[in-house]
Order: structure tokens, then sequence, then C-alpha cells
């Protein structure tokens, strides 16, 4: 008998977790909000929030219009081919520093384990804009939201054919 009771309050327990889990999982605030672009965080949440929403072509409107820039397929076909890739990551936008037309926004990537009782980690990396025709432009973002070759001159020289 106090074995029934014992088997039945547990069992009861683990459907109280469970229903606390729903309420909690089905009333949770989306955070992946579009939010006013004037500022420097604003045009880096906005930027990955488009990511987050697969809305690749309003995240590559938040590039600056700098050399070597991405063509809109090559911004696409990074996603596409998960060169880039943001869903595994996490990110928390924390302060910015502006400098006339420059502007920097200290980001912490938070990156989750696929154990589920290990702890993630997180990095504090930056994310760099420029002002241009008065709007904040990305010009470069963590990796997992941005792809290295990006803004960047291919370093190694092309050798001609039969050279």
């Amino acid at each position: 008998m106090k074995q029934d009771r014992f088997l039945i309050g547990i069992l009861i327990g683990i459907a109280v977790l469970v229903a606390a889990a729903l309420v909690v999982f089905f009333t949770r605030k989306d955070n992946q909000v579009y939010v006013t672009d004037d500022t420097p965080t604003g045009v880096v949440q906005n930027y990955v929030v488009a990511l987050y929403k697969r809305d690749y072509e309003k995240a590559y409107g938040y590039l600056a219009d700098l050399e070597y820039k991405p063509s809109q397929d090559q911004f696409h076909q990074a996603f596409l081919n998960h060169n880039v890739d943001p869903s595994n990551a996490g990110l928390e936008i924390g302060s910015v520093e502006i400098s006339g037309d420059s502007a920097s926004v200290t980001l912490s990537t938070i990156f989750s384990q696929g154990d589920p009782f290990a702890s993630g980690y997180r990095n504090t990396e930056y994310a760099a804009l420029v002002r241009e025709k008065g709007a904040w432009k990305i010009k470069q973002m963590p990796y997992n939201f941005w792809s290295y070759d990006w803004y960047n001159v291919n370093t190694v020289p092309a050798v001609p054919a039969g050279k």
C-alpha cells in the first residue's frame, strides 16, 4: 500500500512538471521581433531576426555598401549551403560605442551543447557598423551570422592556366 501511494505521488509530480513545462512553452514571449532600425543596436537586432526568420532579402538590406560586398545571391547561398548557420547560436546585444559615422556593438554569442546536462558557453564579440546616407549598415558580424569572405579581397593571386 505504501508503495502504491509513493508511486502515485511520483506520477502526480511528473504530471505537474509536464503541465508546467507546457504552460511555459506556450506562454513564453517571442523575442524575435523587429524594432526600429535607427540605432546600431536596432539594426543588429533586425538583421539577426531577419536571419532567424529566413528573410534573407531583408537581412541583406542591412549590409553596408562597401567594396567586395557579396551579391544578394551569394549572401542567400551562404545560408542555404549552411556556410553561415545562425540556428545553433543565440545572440545577446550589449553596449554600443558610436564614433562619428562608425559604431561598435558588443555582442555575446551564446552556444548550447547537444547534451541536455551540459552548460553552454558564450563568446563576447563585436558588430561593426557604418552610417551611410543617414542609416546604420553592418560591415562585420560574428561568425555564425556572417561569412568570413564577405567584404574581404581574395589575397591569393589567380594563376593563369598553363603556367
